[in-house]
Order: C-alpha cells, then structure tokens, then sequence
C-alpha cells in the first residue's frame, strides 16, 4: 500500500493537485490486485511438483558442481533431472538421480591401443545391475573407495553391449578409460581391486523408438556413426549389440576420429565390424605424429562427413558420442542436409 499511494500521490503533484485518489480508483486497483492474487497462486500450485523435498544448503550446492572426470560421453550438461520419490520430488543437477552404489571388483585391465593410453578395464558388478543394462548408451557412476562420502566419481559409458533380451548377461561389464593422472586407481588397477558402482543410469541411444517402428514417413536405411576417442565406448556397444540391426536391409558407416593411429582404441576390431555390415572410416587429425605413412582420411570427423555428404537425409538416422565441437558440428550438419531431428541420437 506504501509503495501504491506513494505512486499515487506522485502523479497527482505532477499535474499540480493534492487531491486523494477517489474510491472507484481504489475499487479498481482492488479488483486488479485480487486477479494478480488469483493468477499467482495458480502458478505457485503449478509448480509444487518441482519443488525440493529437502532445502539447497550450501554443501549441496557445492556437492552438485564438483568437477568430475568424464570418459566416453563428453563433459555433463546442466539439464535438470526431477527424481521421483514417495511424496515430493527431488531436485538434482547434472547427469541424473543421487547414486546407489555397490562393492564390485576389477577383474582385468588391458591397453585398447598400442600407445597404452586407452585402457579397457573389465568389473564383476551384481547381476542385478547387469540386468539393468538394457540399451547401448547408458552409463555408471564409478569411484575408488564405497565408504567415501567426498570421493569423486568418474562417469563411464558401458563399452560392452547389454545382453540380447531373454539371454544370460554374466556379471562382467566392461569400460573404456582414457588414462590420466587422476584415474591411475582404476587404469592401473590389479586384478582383484574393490570398487563402488552406481545403478545404470540414463536413457542410453534410443534406438528401437528412432530407428523401427513407423514414427517417420521413411524408414531408416542407413545409419551413420560418429566418435572419437574414448567416446567409441558407447558406439562399440550400439555396434555388438545387433540392435541397428545392419545388415537387414540397413548400412552403417562409422567414421571414428583419434589423433593418431597409435592412440585410436579397438583397432583391432574393425575387421569383426566390417564383417557385421559396418564400413569404418578411421580418420586421424596429426598424421604427421604418426608412426609410418598414414593413407586414409585425415583431419576431423565432421570435415570428412562434409566432404561426403548424407546420400538420403530422409532415410539416414545417425549416433554420436565425443567431444561438444565435433558433436555440435555433425548435428548442425546432419540438420542442414535434412536429416530428422530425432534420428540424430547422442547417450546424454
């Protein structure tokens, strides 16, 4: 009311007069008051759903920013993800729900390129987490110590493929880690070394709902691949899992960029993916750093897709998993050659 009849007593000195706003100016302002009153607490009821059940303290702010190392998709958006519990929901940033971790154990580690920079590390998890992986994409929560409230996590993309429905999954799961001077716990791990992994987490590639079915006028015929290094963890998946279904009246074409040929991982199985259907298109950014004459495709994967263009736009779908430029530049670019928004997949 101070703040209105200030207003009020303002304008009526500017026009020379002292005179007190009349009764049907009050009955006015009332009636818009009472709206704005209505139209507020309807938005206030709207949003209770996305309210936090526990109060943002500091800590949790400060728990929520931690700088995680990110192997296999690139860095976390800052999407928000809404938990559902009993009553309220519960507000969290970054990659998805508050982890629930389990007590696993490293049962291998091997160099998945001959510069020993890539390293596949394999883990005996629960079975109920193995049954939890259910499409190629979706990733864990991994950290060194299980009683370690502060410890960071690094976030994996699963690079085995998730067991074919109604088949046996095991216990193994297997990651690609690129070596740093922070994760040498889990690179440099022995045989038998405890860890804590979270559940699986996120939606993974969504495949089945972009790739079949009859959601677009034109089915999808190829399907185009796009990583580079580690960020080929997820794709590997996708490919050893038969769920792109290539081969069955659908072609593939990966194009995979690393630096150089000695630090490109799983070199050794693209014979196993050329023979599934799948033409690889090995692209290195620094032949000149390589180790002998390098003859295929150099620079960047988005430059290579330019220089080859997409064939039928409306029959291309596309999955890619790497670093935000390259990522960025081949969904811009798949969107300027036609090809559907939500056949361009990315596992986060």
């Amino acid at each position: 009311h101070t703040i209105n009849n200030s207003r009020h007593i303002t304008a009526c000195t500017a026009v020379g007069t002292s005179r007190v706003p009349s009764t049907s100016t009050y009955q006015i302002e009332s009636k818009i008051k009472m709206k704005f009153l209505a139209i507020f607490t309807a938005l206030v009821a709207s949003t209770q759903a996305f309210v936090p059940s526990t109060p943002i303290t500091q800590k949790s702010i400060d728990t929520t920013h931690q700088s995680f190392s990110v192997e296999g998709p690139s860095s976390p958006s800052q999407n928000l993800f809404y938990s559902q519990k009993r009553c309220p929901s519960t507000l969290f940033m970054g990659w998805g729900p508050e982890p629930a971790w389990s007590p696993s154990t490293v049962t291998a580690t091997s160099s998945a390129s001959s510069s020993g920079n890539f390293i596949t590390v394999s883990v005996d998890v629960p079975s109920s987490l193995v049954e939890e992986y259910k499409v190629p994409g979706q990733y864990v929560q991994v950290k060194q110590n299980i009683d370690d409230a502060e410890g960071k996590p690094l976030f994996l993309a699963i690079a085995s493929a998730p067991a074919p429905e109604g088949g046996e999954g095991g216990s193994s799961i297997e990651f690609l880690v690129k070596k740093t001077e922070f994760n040498g716990w889990i690179t440099d791990a022995a045989d038998g070394t405890s860890v804590a992994i979270s559940q699986v987490m996120g939606g993974g590639f969504p495949i089945a709902e972009e790739c079949d079915g009859f959601k677009y006028d034109f089915p999808l015929q190829s399907c185009l691949l796009f990583a580079n290094g580690s960020g080929i963890a997820p794709i590997r998946a996708a490919i050893e899992s038969g769920q792109l279904k290539i081969g069955k009246g659908r072609t593939a074409r990966l194009y995979f960029g690393c630096s150089t040929p000695a630090d490109m991982p799983y070199f050794s199985k693209f014979k196993e993916w050329e023979a599934s259907g799948v033409e690889v298109v090995p692209v290195i950014s620094q032949p000149e750093n390589s180790q002998g004459e390098w003859t295929g495709r150099t620079g960047y994967v988005q430059s290579c897709l330019e220089e080859d263009g997409v064939a039928t736009p409306r029959n291309t779908g596309a999955l890619l998993c790497g670093v935000k430029g390259m990522a960025e530049s081949v969904k811009d670019l798949l969107a300027k050659a036609g090809v559907y928004e939500g056949r361009v997949m990315t596992n986060f």
